[in-house]
């Protein structure tokens, strides 16, 4: 479990294919504190520590896993969203985040906005109604809040703003259309939505 708080920014430093995609990630973590086994957050998706050095961890991404998730992240040289798995007594900064990405998003727009960037995301239509005005959502497992949301032919449409030291401390710097970002919507509105599906039927 997480909580959308980003700290560290790795660097996919190799990546092998194996029976899956055997990633080893250069990381400002002290690996000494960090058993192999461990739940690390990169960029949105949950992924178990399988090996470590003095700078870097190794993870297995699966091929349901590359299938689900936003392309490019797993290739030599990406840029990741890291965060450490959340312990008891930590600071829930963001909001509840597990990790396990809902939809792969696309940015439609990017734009600046004072000194942030406002950016407009379309996610496919059945994520649409788990997605709310005001409410959380984790962007490649960066936690934001929801301007907000439009319904369209193409999908739904929503904005978030991007503030200058979310830019700076994340791998949003200089996001641009098209981009491609994994989606998870907040774990309440997931429940919410399979109660009210139940009912239904």
């Amino acid at each position: 479990m997480f909580t959308g708080i980003v700290t560290d920014i790795g660097t996919v430093r190799s990546a092998q294919q194996r029976g899956d995609l055997r990633l080893q990630i250069q990381t400002g973590y002290d690996l000494d504190t960090i058993d192999l086994g461990a739940s690390i957050a990169c960029s949105g998706t949950c992924l178990t520590v399988v090996d470590k050095g003095d700078d870097w961890f190794a993870v297995d991404v699966s091929g349901e896993t590359q299938s689900r998730t936003a392309s490019g992240l797993w290739n030599e040289g990406a840029k990741l969203n890291l965060e450490r798995s959340l312990r008891m007594g930590d600071e829930i900064g963001g909001h509840i985040v597990t990790g396990h990405v809902d939809a792969v998003g696309e940015v439609v727009e990017a734009r600046a906005e004072g000194d942030s960037v406002q950016i407009l995301v379309r996610v496919p239509s059945e994520l649409g109604a788990m997605v709310a005005p005001k409410g959380s959502i984790a962007l490649d497992g960066v936690s934001l809040t929801v301007n907000e949301v439009e319904d369209t032919p193409d999908g739904t449409r929503f904005s978030v703003n991007i503030i200058p030291h979310t830019a700076q401390q994340t791998t949003f710097g200089g996001i641009a259309a098209a981009r491609q970002l994994n989606v998870e919507v907040d774990v309440l509105s997931r429940y919410i939505q399979r109660m009210i599906a139940s009912r239904a039927h």
